[in-house]
């Protein structure tokens, strides 16, 4: 399916029938202080910046001369000249963030979406399966037939559980895109369609500015019927999708819903409701004798966690963009979803607004384009992002990140190689947290609390303080070294571990096949993986890998493998995953050069974010 819409803000008011969901309202703006007057004028500034291009691999003596001949004040000066190039930058790894959100929603409905198509084409099936009226009958106002199964509607309740309502428009507007895609006539209603103020008018004449294209001050079912009739339509069902049941005025969806009956045969019509807490509100809302007008089957669209999780693995998890957040700014999104505003789309809009305030206030950001295109040279050319050759080592051999891992030799060479080896713990780590999250969501551990507790620098730090570094350890050793690990008792990755410890055989199997293929790019633990694998041998000679496969799988198992073997296999598997956690998951916060690719700054994030809210954005 192809995606229609980008991400829209969660603070935004929805449309009554179309829903503008661009994001033109998150576009980034910032306060760019004015340089002092006795600072050269800008334009004269800009002429002296160095036109030849020049490669960062500058030897120390080269950058000793060329700082005698750059100011103090065009150093300070170039954050502000060159904003517009960074954001440039912004466009393009935002660019690549949403179309992978896209993606994976769409990916996340597609099997609903998938279903919910076919029903819709038995349902049009059966509708027609009597005949299909000639024109004359079917643009009559009077009904063909009185008895009660030809006027029932074939009705689609889709469960949203409890997303929330600018999620839900996101969905349904997605649904609707995907059945357009199968050929199918779709019109999206608002809840605001069915008020009060609005009446069965207001219903009507949004079917037939969708369907028909036209808009009347007096709109009739026949002038709809005749659209459907005489344009070639009549081959294709008529969809008509409200997104929340749940808001719609109850007399004005009866009179919708009566309205449709009278008219089933004539215009195949199909109803789609969004429902968010339970099917027992159909009972609340329309009376008794409108339920005998429908003839309805249940669909289940994924939890919000759901949908955040998958996103979280996809954006922030796993390398799609080279963009990262720290510690602090994941544990105040996460609150923002779970305490405060609960959407998805709140979410990515924070998301959106710290990787432009990240790009706009970071002088070296513009490299985490050579990071996401994989050695870009061009992006290397770093005066045309506002910073001579020169002046662009001096800020990241300044960085924090970097004194505190004491990076030895300063020049162009070393931060190519500083980059490259954060990629690479980068990459590992994501490995690590794919691997305990497979664990982990057998005991309902969601992503992005996983997310939030492996990012913590500071339990990387008790890791590195004591631990010892033998994965054959003794179990009074093991117990000793958990503390040192620095997993918080009570923590999401010491639950994880202790899932591993407990799991049955077969999922212990399946587990380990899990982590062989998120371990696929990292040898150190993909073949440790294997090596364990083939070590869960059975009597007579079989291997488990031979015995899950069939039916009897655990029958088998039970057979072949006595309890003591299968904690002993339990115990190497927990082993492994320690090893995991203690060398291949460090933190971005502790790497050198981080500060380039990942964002941190708490306050201005808040502060922006309330700022937008304030004004409504």
């Amino acid at each position: 399916m192809a995606p229609s819409t980008t991400v829209k803000s969660a603070d935004s008011p929805p449309c009554p029938a179309t829903t503008d969901i661009t994001e033109n309202n998150l576009q980034p703006f910032f306060i760019l202080h004015k340089a002092s007057s006795s600072h050269t004028k800008p334009s004269k500034k800009a002429n002296k910046i160095p036109k030849t291009r020049r490669r960062i691999d500058l030897s120390p003596s080269e950058i000793k001369n060329e700082e005698n001949l750059d100011s103090e004040k065009s150093e300070n000066n170039d954050d502000h000249e060159f904003v517009n190039k960074r954001m440039e930058v912004f466009e393009t790894v935002w660019s690549k963030i949403e179309s992978t959100i896209i993606d994976v929603l769409r990916d996340l409905n597609t099997s609903v979406f998938d279903e919910i198509n076919r029903w819709i084409k038995e349902s049009f099936n059966t509708i027609t399966s009597s005949g299909t009226p000639n024109f004359s009958e079917a643009t009559q106002s009077f009904p063909i037939v009185q008895d009660i199964t030809s006027k029932q509607i074939f009705t689609g309740l889709v469960l949203t559980k409890n997303m929330e309502f600018v999620d839900d428009l996101l969905t349904f507007q997605e649904l609707g895109v995907h059945l357009k895609s199968q050929g199918c006539h779709v019109a999206n209603l608002s809840s605001l369609d069915f008020s009060m103020k609005n009446g069965i008018g207001g219903c009507l004449r949004s079917l037939l500015r969708q369907l028909a294209m036209v808009t009347l001050d007096a709109p009739d079912m026949s002038i709809l019927a005749t659209w459907y009739r005489e344009q070639g339509n009549c081959c294709t069902p008529v969809v008509v999708i409200v997104d929340d049941l749940e808001r719609c005025c109850g007399s004005v969806l009866s009179d919708f819903i009566l309205m449709l009956s009278e008219w089933v045969l004539k215009i195949p019509v199909i109803l789609i409701m969004g429902v968010a807490t339970t099917l027992d509100v159909l009972k609340n809302i329309l009376p008794l004798n409108m339920l005998h007008h429908l003839r309805p089957c249940k669909f289940i669209l994924g939890t919000p966690s759901e949908r955040m999780d998958a996103i979280v693995e996809a954006v922030l998890v796993k390398q799609c963009s080279g963009f990262r957040i720290s510690h602090k700014v994941a544990t105040i999104m996460r609150n923002y979803f779970v305490i405060q505003d609960g959407t998805v789309t709140s979410f990515i809009r924070t998301l959106k607004i710290a990787c432009a305030q990240h790009f706009s206030v970071e002088p070296l950001s513009f490299l985490l384009l050579w990071y996401l295109l994989e050695e870009d040279t061009k992006v290397l050319q770093s005066e045309n992002y506002g910073l001579s050759p020169e002046n662009m080592l001096k800020r990241a051999f300044e960085l924090p990140s970097c004194l505190r891992n004491k990076v030895a030799e300063q020049n162009g060479d070393a931060l190519v190689h500083g980059l490259s080896e954060l990629k690479k713990l980068c990459s590992q780590w994501s490995t690590v947290v794919m691997c305990l999250y497979e664990a982990g969501k057998r005991d309902n551990i969601r992503l992005l609390d996983l997310f939030c507790e492996a990012l913590d620098p500071e339990s990387d730090m008790l890791r590195a303080s004591g631990l010892q570094k033998d994965p054959t350890l003794s179990p009074r050793s093991q117990d000793r070294n958990k503390r040192i690990l620095g997993l918080k008792k009570g923590g999401f990755i010491s639950q994880a571990l202790r899932k591993v410890r407990d799991l049955p055989t077969v999922q212990l199997y399946e587990l380990l096949k899990g982590w062989e293929t998120h371990s696929a790019d990292v040898p150190q633990i993909h073949d440790k993986v294997k090596e364990l694998l083939s070590t869960l041998k059975f009597d007579q000679g079989k291997s488990l890998k031979q015995d899950v496969v069939g039916v009897s799988k655990r029958t088998a198992l039970r057979s072949h493998l006595n309890f003591e073997d299968s904690k002993v296999a339990n115990e190497k598997t927990v082993r492994l995953a320690e090893y995991m956690v203690r060398n291949h998951m460090k933190p971005i916060e502790c790497v050198a050069f981080h500060e380039i690719v990942c964002f941190n700054n708490v306050a201005s994030l808040q502060t922006e974010r309330q700022y937008r809210a304030a004004i409504g954005a």
